[in-house]
């Protein structure tokens, strides 16, 4: 049975430990193999920080996780801080912009070493993958050449709080639904700003619902229908929208709406980041 943390894992300060197939003496000042390593400076220069752990905030203050090697920055807190990494670990890892995994992100694969884009240098928490997951943009199109085009809680402007993931492949790109459960809404729009396209699939047994937007759903598709997980439920378009891409949205319990993402400074929905990690998507790749 699959556990879905939901909100209280959204918290500051959330850690959530995930066993290494290495042995490794996490928060030792040393990057060793099975963790993953955030450096001070660019090109894994400077004092590092290592953890075997994924950390919802890095925290700040007497509290925050500092960096513990040997070098410049040793003793300052990672938040904010950080620069570039070492992803030793033998699934991805995902370094996200806000607290709680939201906002912009950066992936890192297997044995990568790379600098964080100066656009998320505030960095606030880090999320390990799953070995045997899929990632995100290979579930919704069966393919590794889409992308996370804006993360859940994406915008850093005064445009409202993305209550979704937005993927990018292009137009006509098969869409596959990601999860189990039964149409509950399904609305065809046009494309363009004015023609909103829905597609709301509500699973009955874990009571959430997943919300597709700006697709073109599959003719065949009706309300009542039960979709299983990889059913092509698609193709992309940009119904309602400016450009071709699909909106999801994971929202808790039944629900045949997306959230209000423009102009809205409220959060409706929990951050989606473990929820699609327990159901076999790792965070990938922005």
């Amino acid at each position: 049975m699959v556990i879905l943390f939901g909100v209280a894992l959204a918290l500051s300060g959330t850690l959530v430990v995930t066993p290494s197939a290495q042995a490794a003496t996490a928060r030792n000042g040393v990057c060793e193999d099975g963790e993953f390593c955030l450096y001070y400076n660019s090109n894994q220069q400077g004092s590092v920080s290592d953890f075997d752990a994924s950390v919802g905030n890095y925290g700040t203050g007497s509290d925050c996780y500092h960096f513990l090697g040997a070098g410049a920055g040793k003793g300052l807190c990672v938040k904010g801080n950080a620069a570039s990494v070492w992803n030793r670990r033998d699934a991805v890892v995902t370094v996200f912009f806000k607290n709680g995994w939201t906002g912009p992100i950066d992936s890192f694969t297997h044995g990568v070493k790379g600098n964080l884009t100066s656009t998320y240098n505030e960095n606030a928490g880090h999320l390990l993958g799953l070995v045997g997951n899929d990632w995100l943009e290979t579930g919704l199109y069966h393919s590794d050449a889409g992308r996370i085009s804006s993360y859940f809680d994406g915008y850093v402007s005064t445009s409202g709080r993305h209550e979704g993931i937005d993927f990018a492949r292009g137009f006509g790109a098969s869409v596959f639904s990601m999860t189990q459960g039964y149409v509950i809404r399904k609305t065809e729009g046009s494309n363009g700003s004015g023609g909103l396209s829905t597609l709301a699939i509500y699973n009955r047994d874990q009571d959430f619902t997943i919300i597709y937007l700006h697709l073109n759903p599959s003719n065949g598709l009706a309300v009542g229908e039960f979709v299983s997980r990889g059913q092509q439920i698609g193709t992309e378009e940009y119904r309602g929208a400016s450009s071709a891409h699909t909106h999801v949205e994971y929202r808790p319990g039944r629900h045949e709406s997306a959230s209000d993402s423009t102009g809205d400074p409220v959060l409706d929905n929990p951050s989606p980041s473990m929820f699609w990690r327990n159901h076999g998507y790792n965070i990938c790749c922005g």
